[in-house]
């Protein structure tokens, strides 16, 4: 029996001027996270939010924050998220040593999941597999939402399971329906959809992402 499939809406997506109602929407039917992209515009040529949306949100929720970080060297900006995070997710190819970046996480007693853009191989991860909680592979090149699903990911997704048959596989990028089911059969367990889920009818859409 394969992992329970775990939905995590983008609040990049969401309405930004009525936040807290789509939040409780897509809880109310069926959410399991709340991904939350916080861009820097230097890693990704695009700017999000950060902590003090996060810190806003935070009492209205029950779901678990997944926290990806979408920045130049992270390290420096972990610990604001101390306090609004359950999981904090770092880009392999942001940092220098990505295994301090990883023991810093981890000492918050935060669960720890690194991000691989389309063209960074698995290979990066081979000495850091043992430490995380949950891998992330991006599944359109990071930065806008909107975008379409790469296939080839599947291929990365499937090798990635069998090097690692207990970690989360999170995709994220294009993910609907069809996309979403590609993914699980390759392997992944949490899937990550923006534009799928909160361009309305948010149960249907969250339940097609579980079937």
């Amino acid at each position: 029996m394969g992992k329970k499939i775990i939905v995590a809406p983008s609040l990049l997506a969401a309405d930004f001027s009525n936040l807290k109602k789509e939040i409780q929407e897509v809880e109310n039917f069926g959410a399991d996270f709340l991904h939350l992209d916080v861009m820097d515009g230097n890693f990704v040529p695009n700017i999000s939010f950060g902590t003090p949306v996060l810190k806003a949100i935070r009492p209205h929720t029950s779901l678990v924050f997944d926290v990806h970080l979408m920045v130049e060297d992270p390290c420096h900006l972990i610990h604001l998220f101390k306090d609004c995070a359950d999981i904090i997710t770092v880009h392999a190819e942001s940092t220098k040593h990505l295994n301090r970046t990883i023991q810093l996480i981890k000492s918050m007693e935060k669960k720890v999941g690194v991000a691989l853009n389309p063209s960074t191989p698995l290979d990066v991860l081979k000495y850091d597999l043992n430490n995380i909680d949950m891998v992330l592979i991006m599944t359109v090149n990071p930065g806008f939402g909107g975008q379409k699903f790469i296939p080839e990911m599947l291929t990365k997704i499937k090798e990635l399971r069998k090097l690692a048959p207990k970690i989360d596989i999170e995709v994220d990028g294009g993910i609907n329906n069809e996309t979403g089911k590609l993914a699980v059969e390759a392997g992944a367990n949490i899937l990550v959809a923006g534009s799928y889920i909160f361009s309305g009818d948010y149960q249907n859409k969250i339940n097609s992402l579980k079937l």
